[in-house]
């Protein structure tokens, strides 16, 4: 097990960790969660023995082996199978020492040793780890410096899962990958035969791969049994518990003080009043701590544009006329919520840059409205920002006659108060830098928000936030995104982008999730035991509600689409039944208006389409939780 006991400890003085400890059984798999700046990279530290606590202690298991992903990626002339094979350190010896001996004994138990270690399926493990995380074969045969910085990151994650570390520590490894990438990480995880420490603010991870949760708050660690929704639920319901034995005791106190003030003075009831006085002195307060303010955005609202908003037709799109994508025919509506599903470099990026003008297409031909505005956020963004300036100073560039206290206050609206409002860009968090970035590409109320991995250093209350805005921002949205809650609770279309064309992926994240690993094998075979999957139980009705919440939101977000559509639906007809709108519009306004109208007739027809759909699949999906055909 692995045991911290009674520990404190300080970074140039803030205390990070006060007199707290926790016990992790053998095995376990724990999600280390709680507000960025609260020291959980540390903590990992002071397991590792990098650091030291300034009291208490931490013990782990002797000869445990502590293994995490290194903080700079290979970039070697050895393959990425050659990289990954290295290390398991104790294979690699051995088969060094047997090329080297001629002691026939020794060779004898050498090859025992390599048989108990399972060192000849080692190079079928490596591979299927590799493919998990993105590397076909014949990527698996290049060298590691052919590849980015964020791929050869992949590949030392690749390395420590293959290493399978008695204890594994994995610090946000869902930063770089894909959505594909992460639901293959997830299952792995879930199957991973020894004790895991991951810190992630990806909640689907954290429901699906863990079965407790390490919470940091206050300088206090506290373990939770279950994945992250139940942990958030039980916390919720403690505080509300704590804040209602508040109040009672702060009426009770109340009430006694009132009698002590009333009758301290009086000779009969001196005895009691100073009884009561003593009763006072000896509760002790119920005090809460406060969290820190919760993050909130808000994105501008743009008027509403006619659809299509944007239609493509045949368009054929790439780099130096090289085509990555073609025969793209696609139409976005303001009121589409769509989330770009595939693996990295079949094209996400490159539909996402041509959606927001980036990119001219090689061929074919792009339709948009005349007055539509476009915001694009991408995840290098964040790092053009002017790191020698404030996001004051960004704002002002782009609003020199605004006050500054409406400034503050749209910094304030994207999630930066006053304190970082006058911070230089290169002291802020990453979180900080993200919310900075997607300020700026909602400053102009856009009718579309293009989102390529937006999260990427948010926290989850960050990402929950950004979930909210989402759902009540006015405009489309095109997301791209390894956070597969996020993907849930803001999209209602899904196109998959692979082979260089981009299609409807008629179905929901979960039948993605299933078809993704069944196409990436997962059996690790070897050390990895695989456990048996128990005979699932009729599930209880808060379980099923649960289950069914994001389809049930799906049909929701249907539902109200079919009711903007509605009210457009109505407006229009009162314009065309009034004899006056013949006169005004004239023969091309009077075009326009049946065109319109033909658009809208088509649009609902869709929305009604896909309002049956998602109530189809929530209905299928409350038969199948309750058991019946």
């Amino acid at each position: 097990m692995l045991r911290i006991d009674d520990i404190s400890f300080s970074i140039q003085g803030r205390l990070l960790f006060e007199n707290t400890g926790v016990i992790i059984p053998k095995g376990h798999k724990v999600g280390l969660v709680g507000r960025n700046g609260t020291g959980k990279t540390t903590l990992f530290r002071l397991i590792r023995g990098e650091l030291e606590p300034e009291g208490g202690s931490i013990t782990v298991p002797r000869g445990a082996r502590i293994g995490g992903v290194a903080q700079e990626a290979p970039a070697s002339d050895d393959s990425l199978l050659d990289t990954v094979l290295a290390a398991d350190t104790e294979r690699a010896a051995l088969l060094r020492e047997a090329d080297r001996t001629q002691d026939a004994g020794r060779i004898a138990d050498i090859h025992t040793r390599l048989g108990d270690i399972d060192a000849w399926s080692a190079e079928a493990r490596a591979a299927t780890i590799l493919a998990g995380l993105g590397f076909d074969s014949d990527a698996q045969k290049r060298p590691c410096a052919d590849f980015s910085g964020g791929w050869r990151m992949r590949v030392a994650l690749a390395a420590v899962l293959f290493s399978q570390p008695d204890i594994l520590l994995l610090d946000e490894p869902t930063n770089y990958l894909d959505l594909e990438g992460t639901i293959w990480l997830q299952s792995y995880l879930a199957r991973y035969p020894h004790t895991v420490l991951v810190i992630s603010h990806d909640r689907d991870l954290l429901n699906t791969s863990v079965g407790a949760i390490l919470h940091l708050e206050h300088r206090k660690l506290t373990l939770w049994t279950g994945g992250y929704d139940q942990f958030a639920r039980l916390h919720a319901e403690r505080r509300a518990q704590a804040e209602a034995e508040q109040k009672k005791q702060q009426a009770q106190r109340a009430h006694l003080q009132a009698y002590v003030d009333r009758f301290r003075y009086k000779a009969s009831k001196a005895k009691q009043a100073q009884s009561r006085l003593k009763m006072i002195e000896r509760m002790e307060p119920i005090t809460l701590l406060r969290d820190a303010a919760t993050v909130q955005f808000h994105f501008p609202s743009p008027e509403e544009l006619s659809p299509p908003i944007i239609k493509l037709e045949d368009v054929t799109v790439g780099y130096d006329g090289q085509p990555v994508l073609t025969g793209l025919n696609l139409r976005i509506d303001q009121d589409d919520r769509i989330a770009l599903l595939g693996a990295n470099g079949e094209g996400k990026s490159t539909l996402s840059k041509l959606l927001a003008g980036r990119l001219t297409p090689i061929s074919g031909q792009i339709h948009a409205s005349s007055k539509l505005r476009i915001g694009y956020f991408a995840q290098h963004q964040v790092d053009e920002l002017y790191l020698d300036e404030t996001p004051l100073q960004h704002l002002r560039r782009l609003r020199p006659d605004e006050v500054p206290a409406k400034l503050r206050a749209r910094l304030a609206a994207g999630g930066l108060g006053a304190e970082q409002a006058e911070t230089v860009v290169g002291k802020l968090s990453g979180g900080q830098k993200s919310r900075l970035s997607l300020l700026l590409a909602t400053l102009d109320a856009p009718h579309i928000l293009i989102l390529d991995e937006p999260t990427n250093h948010l926290d989850i209350e960050s990402r929950e936030a950004l979930v909210r805005a989402l759902n009540d921002y006015a405009g489309a949205v095109i997301l791209v995104s390894h956070d597969a809650h996020l993907v849930t609770m803001v999209a209602d279309r899904l196109w998959l982008v692979r082979a260089g064309r981009v299609r409807p992926f008629d179905d929901d994240m979960e039948a993605y999730r299933k078809l993704l690993l069944s196409e990436r094998r997962t059996d690790t075979g070897g050390r990895a035991n695989k456990p048996a999957t128990p005979a699932r139980p009729r599930r209880s009705a808060a379980e099923i509600r649960r289950i069914t919440a994001p389809l049930l939101a799906e049909v929701s977000k249907c539902e109200a689409r079919i009711t903007r559509l509605e009210e457009m639906r109505r407006k229009l007809d009162a314009r065309l039944a009034d004899p006056d709108t013949y006169d005004r519009a004239g023969p091309d306004g009077l075009k326009a208006l049946q065109a319109k109208d033909a658009e809208l007739n088509a649009a609902l027809a869709r929305a009604e389409e896909l309002w049956m759909a998602a109530a189809e699949r929530l209905e299928a999906a409350r038969k199948e939780l309750n058991g019946e055909r």
